[in-house]
C-alpha cells in the first residue's frame, strides 16, 4: 500500500518503468566525436546489493549489458549480502556474463566489495550500485583513464533518476567532490582558476573526493593500496577513506565528463545494519601502518595540493568576551582527579567588564 515502506523509494514507478528503457544521452555533444583505444582493457563489474528491489536490480544489470560493448565485459560479479530471498541473485545469472556470490551472514558493503573484487579475473574493477542505470558509452572513457595512467581512479559523473518519479535527470558536468570539516560529502562548483584552465568541456576533472559507489580502478592498484579498510562495518566513510590514500599514496582521483551513470538517491536508508549504527569507531592503527609502508604523504600536503580550497578553521573569527544567561556568567571549575575544568553557571563578577579568573572567555572554550 505505501510504496516507499521496502525501498524508500517509490517502488510502483519503478516496477512501471522498462528493465530495458531508453534513456537520453546527457553528455556533451563533442563526446560524441571522441575516439578511444580498440584495445581496452576488459572489467570485471562489481554489484553489492541487500534486500535490492528486482526491478532496479535487473534494470541496473541490463543497462551495463545494453550500453557496453561485450568484449568489454569480463563479468558481473553480483554479491548478495544474504538478502532474505536468495533467488534476488540466484535468477539473475540467467542473462549473459553474470555470476552470483552470497554471503553467509551480513556482512555490509565494504566486505562485500572486497570478497567481489577478490573474486574477479580481470584486471580492471568496476564498482557500481545496484539502482544505476548506466548511459550510453559510459564505459570506454573510464577504461581509457585507467590505460592511461593505472594509478588513476576514473569516476563518471553521476546523473540523477528521481526516487519519485524514476525520471533520469542530468547532472552538472562543472563539479567536484568536496567536503567539509564535519566530512559531509558535498558537490561544489569548479574553482574560477580550474574553470579557466578547461577549455575543452570533455577533459576530466581532477576531484579531491569521489562520491562512493561509482568508480573504475586497476585491480593491483587497489591491492597495492589496501583495499577497501574491511574494518568499516557501515557504509558512508568509505569513499573518504579511499579518496585520501588514492591522492596521498601516489595516485589520483578523476571524474570523466563524457562517462554518464544516473543513480537512484534515497533520503534515507531501507535497511537496518547487522550490530546497529551507534558504535562506528574502528581500530586504524593497521591502517596507518599500511600509509607508513607505502610511503604516503601528509594530510597537510592533500591540503596544500589537492584540495586548496578547504580552509583550515583559525582563530581569525574569534571573538572575545563572558557568556552571559542574564546574571548567570558560564565558569570554569577544576576538580580533582580531571584533567579538564568542568563548566558551570555561577554569579558574574560585579566588577563591570572585568571576568574574575574562572569566568570564561570565548577564545578558552
Amino acid at each position: 500500500q505505501d510504496p516507499y515502506s521496502l525501498y524508500a523509494f517509490n517502488q510502483r514507478e519503478s516496477e512501471r518503468v522498462p528493465s530495458n528503457r531508453a534513456l537520453r544521452d546527457t553528455r556533451h555533444y563533442r563526446c560524441s566525436t571522441l575516439h578511444y583505444d580498440s584495445e581496452l582493457p576488459s572489467t570485471s563489474i562489481v554489484i553489492t546489493f541487500h534486500n535490492e528491489a528486482r526491478s532496479t536490480l535487473l534494470r541496473t544489470v541490463r543497462s551495463v549489458l545494453n550500453r557496453t560493448p561485450v568484449h568489454l565485459i569480463h563479468e558481473i560479479i553480483l554479491v548478495d549480502d544474504f538478502s532474505h530471498d536468495q533467488n534476488d541473485c540466484l535468477l539473475l545469472t540467467k542473462l549473459p556474463k553474470v555470476r552470483c556470490l552470497r554471503n553467509n551472514r551480513r556482512e555490509g558493503l565494504i566486505r562485500s566489495r572486497v570478497r567481489g573484487a577478490d573474486a574477479a579475473g580481470a584486471g580492471v574493477l568496476t564498482f557500481l550500485d545496484s539502482h544505476c542505470e548506466v548511459n550510453k558509452d559510459w564505459l570506454p572513457p573510464l577504461l581509457q583513464m585507467i590505460k592511461e595512467d593505472p594509478h588513476c581512479v576514473a569516476s563518471p559523473v553521476i546523473d540523477i533518476i528521481s526516487m519519485d518519479t524514476f525520471a533520469y535527470v542530468a547532472a552538472s558536468s562543472d563539479l567536484q567532490g568536496g567536503f567539509d570539516w564535519s566530512l559531509h560529502f558535498k558537490w561544489e562548483q569548479l574553482s574560477a582558476e580550474k574553470r579557466a584552465k578547461r577549455e575543452d568541456p570533455t577533459e576530466p576533472i581532477k576531484t579531491p573526493i569521489i562520491a562512493g559507489g561509482l568508480f573504475v580502478i586497476n585491480k593491483s592498484w587497489f591491492i597495492h593500496l589496501g583495499k577497501y579498510d574491511t574494518a568499516m562495518d557501515i557504509w558512508g566513510g568509505e569513499n573518504f577513506e579511499l579518496s585520501f590514500r588514492v591522492w596521498m599514496c601516489g595516485g589520483s582521483l578523476l571524474i570523466v565528463p563524457c562517462s554518464r551513470v544516473g543513480h537512484v538517491f534515497r533520503k534515507k536508508h531501507p535497511y537496518i545494519f547487522p550490530e546497529g549504527n551507534a558504535n562506528t569507531y574502528i581500530n586504524i592503527r593497521g591502517r596507518q601502518e599500511l600509509r607508513k609502508n607505502l610511503m604516503c604523504k601528509s594530510f597537510k600536503w592533500y591540503l596544500d595540493n589537492v584540495y586548496p580550497e578547504l580552509k583550515v578553521p583559525d582563530d581569525s573569527d574569534a571573538k572575545s568576551g563572558v557568556i552571559r544567561q542574564r546574571q548567570n556568567c558560564l565558569e570554569a571549575q577544576q576538580v580533582e582527579g580531571q584533567d579538564l575544568p568542568v563548566l558551570t553557571l555561577a554569579p558574574c563578577s560585579r566588577t563591570k567588564d572585568v571576568p574574575v579568573r574562572s569566568q570564561v572567555s570565548l577564545p578558552n572554550l
